[in-house]
């Protein structure tokens, strides 16, 4: 097959120094975050001995990462963008120190793992819409679907070796290793951020942040199309997450590496769809590959719930991952080529309750469900109900549908203004 269809895109790593040290400062980031994903829950599956206890991580981070995402993409279009990431960076690597003293103690405090899940909720979703922000700018505009499938690579490549490597040193040397290393990630991540060169504080056109955030809501109301990417991804969350239900899926089978290979299963498959992206830069029409994307994941997680084949579960798995990657790569690249920069902040800080609300609403709805009904019928509904839905989502709005890159008015604004900030 032609390179031209297969491989991934690495020119925005080779042409912009300042995207290469953001993209790697997340990437070890990522990793030492995701590590300590894993080792949070262990730890406090130790302490207490509570399902309850461990599943209530996630409702104290909820009201954070919606609260602090709006906030966050405000102050992105409000502030200096390099300076917010890296005091919340900061912030991040005073969190995990918590975790790592408290882990030394002789007897571990559990309030403070919700304390310290809270504030990291918190900051991650202060940092980014500015991380989203600031890669619109440091990648050219015709290299933004490029980026996009890097951001999945990157993001897939930490969620498994992240959580792999944290669950093997919690297990053997205890959950303050990896708080330790997340440190030191921490580290490694600050000095690049360090070495961005200045960015220019946006300017601010609403004399008060509910100003601002007032605008970037009607912003969003005016682009309809943009408003079916959220709504798209909130219904794939929401009915067809598999994510809680793998432990129940994986009781099925006898295999004992069964849990294992389930939860590489999506990761592995968005891997792979994000390293066979190159194919991506010849398809013009986003909204249809995000309607079709989400589609297909639907009818990845359906196989997924329906089979009673371990090697046909995974694969529904892997073809679910592959197909959200290719949506988050046409989204992302809908998103930065067409939304334009000085409101670019506030529509990432939306964009957050989409991936924050999705995922907790889509466990509840599928452990509900499997409650009421079976597991096996929870998750092959959710997965066609999925696909149905989005077939609706179209419908309803049609601009989404009708969206091409190669006429659509806001890609060329936006082209135009970033040519214009080019030339001066």
């Amino acid at each position: 097959m032609s390179q031209r269809l297969v491989g991934v895109d690495l020119t925005p790593l080779r042409s912009s120094a300042q995207y290469r040290r953001l993209y790697v400062a997340g990437f070890i980031s990522m990793l030492g975050s995701q590590a300590t994903f894993v080792a949070v829950p262990y730890q406090l599956r130790l302490l207490t001995h509570s399902t309850l206890a461990v599943g209530s991580i996630g409702l104290i981070e909820l009201a954070p990462l919606v609260v602090f995402g709006l906030y966050g993409g405000v102050l992105a279009d409000r502030l200096n963008r390099r300076r917010l990431i890296i005091s919340t960076e900061v912030v991040l690597m005073i969190s995990t120190a918590m975790l790592l003293t408290n882990a030394l103690l002789p007897h571990p405090l559990t309030w403070i793992l919700y304390v310290d899940a809270a504030v990291a909720a918190g900051a991650e979703s202060l940092q980014a819409p500015s991380v989203s922000a600031l890669n619109q700018i440091f990648v050219s505009f015709d290299l933004q679907r490029s980026a996009a499938a890097l951001a999945n690579v990157s993001s897939t490549t930490a969620s498994i070796i992240g959580p792999a490597l944290g669950g093997l040193a919690a297990v053997a040397f205890g959950p303050g290793s990896v708080y330790f290393a997340n440190v030191v990630t921490f580290s490694f991540s600050l000095y690049l951020l360090s070495q961005l060169s200045a960015t220019p504080r946006p300017e601010a056109k609403g004399e008060r942040v509910v100003d601002d955030l007032r605008d970037g809501v009607r912003y969003a109301r005016s682009r309809p199309d943009i408003i079916g990417t959220y709504v798209i991804d909130l219904i794939a969350m929401v009915l067809a997450f598999p994510v809680v239900m793998l432990p129940f899926v994986a009781a099925r089978f006898h295999e004992t590496y069964a849990l294992s290979i389930l939860y590489c299963g999506l990761p592995a498959g968005a891997l792979l769809a994000g390293l066979t992206s190159r194919w991506t830069r010849r398809v013009n029409r986003y909204g249809r590959a995000i309607v079709i994307a989400a589609a297909i994941w639907g009818l990845g997680i359906a196989l997924f719930g329906f089979s009673s084949s371990l090697w046909v579960v995974v694969l529904g798995l892997a073809v679910g991952g592959g197909a959200d990657a290719i949506s988050f790569t046409f989204r992302n690249t809908m998103w930065n080529e067409s939304i334009p920069p000085e409101v670019r902040g506030r529509m990432a800080g939306i964009e957050m309750i989409s991936y924050s609300l999705g995922p907790t609403a889509g466990q509840f709805r599928a452990g509900l469900m499997a409650a009421w009904t079976t597991l096996r019928f929870s998750l092959t509904f959710g997965g066609l109900a999925c696909t149905g839905s989005v077939g609706v989502v179209a419908a309803a709005l049609p601009t989404l549908w009708r969206f091409d890159a190669r006429s659509d008015v806001h890609v060329a604004d936006v082209r135009a203004l970033r040519e214009a900030g080019a030339e001066g």
